[in-house]
């Protein structure tokens, strides 16, 4: 694969497509969806295959010149790799679960295609400046997919997304640009190992704050996400809780950690607490859902909390567990709006008094809706427990108390999402018309079950994706470690501990 341009040939494929969406019909559209976003998932088990573990940090590079200031610079390193894997595993079951779309088709498949191009290139792009581009025209796709083909508050709804996204990243620009003339470069992985002063840390982690906690979101800046994917249709809320919340994730392990880690070091506190809050407060607002919706997309809150718990616990186990996390939920969540989209289909309503039963003449369906809840809730043998516990067991080390209180999420965790299932799957019949809704049909089985295969998959043989991000994990840590003093000591919800503690040697395995 040497010299081959992969990356660009990714971004191409779903660009080119997207294109020809627009001058066919709605028939030939999806046809043409769902043909490019396959080759695009085969170039990505291309580029798994080929990714050398345990070789050079950053891989399938490549760079050209655009003008003075832009350069086209592409490559990856592990964390990307999974993220990109993720991406394009997601895409063709996206255009499977948007059946039911019947007006202005060419746009909408353009549109998830324009979004794909987006999300691949905000993982592979190694100029400070095309990521940003990349990162935030991912908005403009995402903002139509809401706008023109979501509920009855869609207008609402696309607008809130929009602002509250755009506004966080205006302070990342700046930033950038500062960051771009004290360095005197834009290559990101030269930034990674380029030494701010430790004033202006402060200053240029807060700028990049404000764009990745709208964008995982964090508490208190979550408030767009629940009605973002109430009004989305399906497919929509598959991408924005499958990827897009993920850049925010990927936004600080690539840009806080390693460029800013004094001043992570300094703010940790800050997320601690944010995440601490997250979960539980955003655990009990689930509890009290009567929209399916809405109670995953508070969910999805909770889980992000534990992602950002254990990124900035600073060790092995927290920062290679806020990765899986992050992997699992895409996942997830993506499986668990594509089961609400399933019966939304056939009943036109979210609300989960209309449900129950469905066990009896929905048996395989109730099976796959019984998978992915129980891997949200992190049983054993599932993507989530994974994840989760290796984010908890980082965030013990940092502090018990952050731990603790991140814990309590498994088990409201639990509480919500058996609850959900039970309304839906178990009791009694009282609705005829959900009572006769037939089983899965051959597309939605195409649908779950690859997720359902991913999801067992990772959590019987987690290091398939712990092996890729081994080596980059340890990267951020030495890079956290190096800027501390000998014997500091790193106050964290007042748990004194020395940066060797909080950085332990060794990996999961």
């Amino acid at each position: 694969m040497n010299g081959f341009p992969i990356l660009s040939l990714m971004l191409a494929v779903p660009l080119v497509a997207g294109l020809g969406c627009l001058a066919v019909s709605a028939k030939t559209a999806r046809t043409l969806a769902l043909a490019a976003t396959l080759i695009n998932f085969a170039l990505g088990v291309v580029l798994w295959l080929n990714f050398d573990i345990g070789g050079a940090q950053w891989q399938f590079q490549q760079s050209k010149q655009v003008f003075a200031g832009f350069d086209w610079k592409l490559g990856i390193d592990g964390i990307a790799l999974v993220l990109i894997e993720l991406s394009v595993f997601l895409m063709p079951i996206c255009i499977l679960a948007s059946h039911a779309i019947d007006k202005r088709v060419g746009e909408y498949m353009a549109a998830f295609l324009l979004m794909e191009t987006l999300m691949i290139g905000v993982f592979a792009a190694q100029d400070l400046f095309l990521f940003y581009i990349f990162f935030e025209a991912g908005l403009i796709p995402m903002y139509l997919i809401i706008g023109v083909w979501g509920g009855a508050e869609r207008i609402y709804a696309s607008y809130k997304f929009f602002l509250y996204t755009l506004l966080g990243s205006v302070l990342m620009l700046i930033a950038m640009i500062w960051m771009a003339q004290e360095a005197g470069t834009t290559d990101i992985p030269t930034l990674m190992a380029y030494d701010f002063p430790a004033a202006a840390q402060k200053w240029l982690w807060l700028a990049f704050f404000a764009s990745f906690a709208v964008k995982m979101p964090m508490w208190p800046v979550h408030t767009w996400l629940p009605d973002a994917h109430v009004q989305a249709p399906t497919a929509g809320s598959v991408i924005l809780a499958g990827v897009l919340l993920k850049m925010g994730g990927y936004g600080f392990i690539r840009f806080s950690l390693p460029m800013f880690p004094a001043a992570s070091g300094t703010f940790a506190w800050l997320v601690f607490a944010l995440s601490m809050v997250a979960v539980v407060y955003t655990s009990l607002v689930a509890l009290v859902q009567e929209d399916m919706k809405k109670l995953i997309a508070y969910s999805s809150v909770a889980h992000m909390a534990i992602v950002t718990a254990g990124m900035f616990a600073f060790n092995t186990q927290g920062l290679e567990g806020s990765i899986m996390v992050m992997l699992s939920h895409g996942l997830v969540s993506g499986a668990l709006f594509l089961c609400v989209g399933v019966i939304y289909d056939r009943l036109h309503t979210r609300e989960i008094s209309r449900y129950g039963g469905l066990s009896i003449n929905m048996p395989k369906y109730a099976l796959f809706f019984m998978l992915f809840t129980m891997a949200s809730v992190g049983l054993p043998g599932t993507s989530g427990f994974v994840g989760e516990f290796l984010s908890l067991a980082g965030a013990y080390q940092a502090s018990s108390w952050l731990a603790f209180v991140t814990g309590t999420g498994v088990i409201l965790g639990a509480g919500y999402m058996l609850y959900l299932y039970r309304r839906i799957a178990f009791g009694e019949q009282n609705n005829a018309d959900a009572a006769a809704m037939p089983d899965l049909n051959a597309r939605e089985w195409a649908m779950l079950a690859p997720i359902a295969a991913a999801v067992l998959w990772m959590g019987v043989y987690p290091e398939s994706f712990l092996a890729p991000i081994r080596d980059d994990v340890r990267f951020i840590e030495a890079r956290l470690a190096a800027t501390r003093p000998a014997g500091d000591a790193q106050l964290q919800l007042g748990v004194p501990k020395p940066m060797d503690e909080l950085a332990p040697h060794g990996g999961a395995h």
